[in-house]
């Protein structure tokens, strides 16, 4: 049984809940790590010894049921190390939380964003590209990680209409923290570092542009992640992160940048729905039908709520969408599962009677 906490491993968010999960699967050669930077399923782990090389094991991507099942950023792992800083990554532990979205490309499979998050900076800026509707969306996929949201409003010193956009996010988000930044004016970064203490790990999402990797060099301390201009004519980015990476703090936390994704396609939004309309889910139950989708049914306490000026409609049109979105997905999962089972050895074919002796 584990009894201590290295200290690096303890920087990178190591604690005796990991160190419990880890103790399930130890095995003589075994070391924990956590994944840094995943690319073309090479992957760069933090050890106690310092950084490896890995790949997963050819029995974990075997018994994989699908790519999320594989190793991502943040997660704590059990590796094996060999030769010339190489390790071979042989069980992924159990995530406490777990960051994920539609894949591009193919809908019906999961593709993980970051695990193991504690905190999670839904960036936007204020130079043009300002949108409270994407903004509600990410806080849709933040209810469904499990990590906590924090609604931060980057570009606050080229913007006249700051507090009309923090009014406008406490609409959708009245209790979710929210903090106004500058990068350039040093403005609110020291509430952003109070996140970072004890080992804690945070992730920033948003849009390409809105200057999450500036954000993450004052954070740190040092001009560590690349940063680009904004196009003039949208305010939008130019991908400068292209990949995930889990990096730590001289002063303590873990942060993890993200490329820029502005449409973000939710993977499972049953959860996200009853935690992010939690006001639309308590008008509910007013409702005459239980199964009120609040279109066009009689008795709908949810669209009396927006006729009596107690609920916004453009709050129930988000909400009506991202449930669209919801059925769309289910119902491609069914097709999906239809087919597959059509495909198997001996689907459809009637079963044939032995004559009798």
């Amino acid at each position: 049984m584990t009894t201590t906490l290295p200290a690096e491993l303890a920087r990178l968010g190591w604690d005796r809940s990991f160190a419990e999960a880890f103790d399930a699967v130890a095995a003589p050669g075994l070391v924990p790590a956590r994944v840094g930077v995943e690319h073309n399923h090479l992957y760069r782990v933090f050890t106690d010894g310092g950084e490896l090389l890995a790949q997963a094991a050819g029995s974990l991507r075997h018994a994989a049921a699908g790519a999320d099942a594989l190793p991502a950023v943040g997660d704590w792992v059990a590796v094996r190390a060999g030769a010339a800083r190489r390790a071979t990554i042989r069980a992924v532990l159990p995530r406490r939380s777990c960051f994920a979205r539609k894949a591009a490309g193919d809908p019906t499979r999961r593709q993980v964003v970051a695990a193991n998050v504690d905190t999670v900076f839904l960036v936007a800026g204020l130079d043009g590209d300002f949108s409270p509707r994407r903004v509600q969306r990410y806080l849709a996929a933040a209810a469904e990680s499990g990590a906590a949201p924090v609604v931060v409003l980057n570009k606050t010193d080229v913007c006249d209409g700051v507090r009309d956009a923090v009014d406008a996010i406490r609409a959708v988000a009245p209790r979710v923290p929210l903090h106004a930044t500058s990068c350039t004016a040093e403005r609110g970064l020291d509430a952003l570092a109070a996140y970072l203490t004890g080992g804690r790990t945070v992730a920033l999402l948003g849009s390409s542009g809105v200057g999450k990797s500036t954000i993450v060099n004052r954070l740190l301390g040092v001009e560590r992640q690349r940063t680009r201009s904004v196009r003039r004519g949208d305010s939008r980015g130019r991908h400068t992160t292209v990949h995930r990476e889990l990096l730590v703090r001289p002063d303590g936390g873990v942060i993890i940048d993200t490329p820029g994704m502005r449409e973000l396609q939710l993977w499972d939004t049953d959860r996200a729905l009853e935690d992010v309309f939690d006001d639309i889910e308590a008008l509910a139950g007013d409702c005459r039908f239980r199964d009120c989708r609040h279109r066009s049914e009689p008795g709908c306490a949810v669209r009396g709520a927006v006729a009596e000026g107690r609920l916004a409609a453009s709050r129930l049109a988000h909400f009506q969408r991202l449930d669209d979105e919801r059925a769309e997905l289910q119902a491609r999962r069914e097709r999906l599962e239809r087919m597959a089972e059509q495909r198997r050895p001996g689907a459809g074919r009637r079963s044939r009677r032995l004559p009798e002796s």
